[in-house]
This record gives structure tokens, C-alpha cells and sequence, in this order.
């Protein structure tokens, strides 16, 4: 059964960071791209970042960039996004999934191409 289990969310400060964890059991992680994303209240689900199945391409969404940073370790099974600077806006659940190929397409990750899902972690910034 394929699992992924996000973790590392909270209530930070702003400016604050947080480094996210997305354990992933059950499939074979070099298999695939893996992607970060977030939904706000009232808003629909988007795409923060993506990385390769080896680590070598990753993509972010715009308004993230030089702030967020993907990462992954398959030995240990597990995908990271290092959060820094953060913002009232950031605010949202944030979830992880595997992607149906090894490379990212092209720009922020699209949630349709996504198959598998975790069921999120809540990032709440706020003074």
C-alpha cells in the first residue's frame, strides 16, 4: 500500500522557517517525482515545487522562489522543502505526492498530474 506521510508543519513567526518531511513507504521513491503543495482556506490546491526522481531538476512556483527549497533522500525514503522567510500568506496545509514519471513537467507542478497523496500538514504563520 503506498504511503506518504507528511510531517513538520506548525505555527511559526514571520520570517520564521520550518523544514517539511514527506516519508514515502510502499513504492520504490527513485521511481518517481515527487512534488510539494498547498492549499488555503478557500483556495484551490496549488503547486509549490517539484524534484526529479535522483534530485537533479527541480522546479518551483514563482512566488516561492529563493525561499523554498526541495530536496530528497531516497535512501531514507523521504522528500524535504526547507521553508525560510515566511509569510502570513504561506498559511496553508501542505502536502506531498507522487508524480506519474521521474521528471517533473514543466513548471510548478500541475495536482491532476499527481496520482498519490499524502493528507497534509498544517503551516500556520502568524505573530
Amino acid at each position: 500500500q503506498l504511503q506518504l506521510v507528511e510531517s513538520g508543519g506548525g505555527l511559526v513567526q514571520p520570517g520564521g522557517s520550518l523544514r517539511l518531511s514527506c516519508a514515502v513507504s510502499g513504492l520504490t521513491l527513485d521511481q518517481y517525482a515527487i512534488g510539494w503543495f498547498r492549499q488555503a482556506p478557500g483556495k484551490e490546491r496549488e503547486g509549490v515545487s517539484c524534484v526529479s526522481y535522483a534530485g537533479g531538476s527541480k522546479n518551483y512556483l514563482d512566488s516561492v522562489k529563493g525561499r523554498f527549497t526541495i530536496s530528497r533522500d531516497n535512501a531514507k525514503n523521504t522528500v524535504y522543502l526547507q521553508i525560510n522567510g515566511l509569510k502570513p500568506e504561506d498559511t496553508a496545509v501542505y502536502y506531498c505526492a507522487a508524480y506519474r514519471g521521474v521528471y517533473c513537467s514543466g513548471g510548478a507542478p500541475q495536482p491532476y498530474e499527481y496520482d498519490y497523496w499524502g493528507h497534509g500538514t498544517q503551516v500556520t504563520v502568524s505573530s
